[in-house]
């Protein structure tokens, strides 16, 4: 039995092709710049519950739109908060068919996870700072278990994308930029690296929640920020770079 927030029956930004995305309900991390702080808490009223054979069902229903490239992604919140639900799905699609990906922050690394992993096509991590330091600000947790994913993933030699908001005065420090792309210059498994600029589509839901937003005045990078920061990633990363 999954947790899940929500979910989107055309996908088009969370893996390659055309996907079901679900949202699972939960997470860790506290990041500032959080566009879903709704999906945080671990329960809500609003929370729904998904059986595996009906997650298949609506796979199936959807099964000519996905093509070649398509297929199914677990975002969240954190999913690998519900590994050992997400692991019984996953065995599932790999028997009929249904592509797997998985968006995760690593806020988690246990034998769960690596079961998890396994048994997943994708994984999308998201790699929030480099610097123990300035991920802690950001997210109110440490970069630890982020890390050991990423080198689990890579000794697994199966695709990883890398994740990574640019948000002005947070993230786009050019010593961090640089650190941040030669740490992942010899994964292998690294497929793309996704470039996302921070927006402020999320400040109202934090109002609705009677919550303080944390950046207030800390506006969208700019184009030159932007080709400033794909710069450096690129000098490391390649053409896996792109800014999204």
């Amino acid at each position: 039995m999954l947790k899940i927030h929500s979910l989107d029956t055309f996908g088009t930004h969370d893996g390659p092709g055309i996907r079901l995305v679900i949202f699972a309900q939960g997470c860790q991390f506290r990041c500032l710049y959080c566009h879903n702080p709704d999906t945080q808490a671990l329960e809500t009223a609003e929370m729904k519950r998904m059986e595996t054979a009906e997650i298949i069902e609506f796979l199936e229903k959807e099964r000519t739109y996905f093509g070649q490239t398509g297929g199914l992604t677990i975002s969240g919140g954190e999913p690998t908060l519900q590994a050992e639900a997400l692991t019984e799905l996953f065995k599932e699609c790999q028997k009929h068919g249904f592509n797997t990906c998985l968006d995760t922050c690593g806020a988690v690394f246990d034998q769960s996870v690596k079961d998890l992993y396994d048994l997943t096509d994708i994984v999308m991590l998201d790699v929030k700072h480099i610097d123990p330091v300035w991920h802690q600000k950001l997210t109110k947790a440490s970069n630890e278990n982020v890390l050991k994913n990423a080198a689990y993933r890579e000794e697994s030699g199966k695709e990883m994308w890398l994740r990574y908001v640019l948000v002005p005065g947070w993230t786009d420090q050019p010593e961090y930029l640089e650190t941040w792309a030669k740490y992942f210059a010899g994964y292998k498994t690294v497929k793309r690296v996704e470039l996302i600029p921070y927006h402020e589509l999320g400040v109202f839901k934090y109002q609705a929640l009677g919550r303080k937003y944390e950046l207030v005045g800390v506006k969208p990078p700019s184009q030159a920020e932007k080709d400033a920061a794909a710069l450096i990633f690129r000098k490391y990363l390649g053409d896996k770079v792109v800014v999204v």
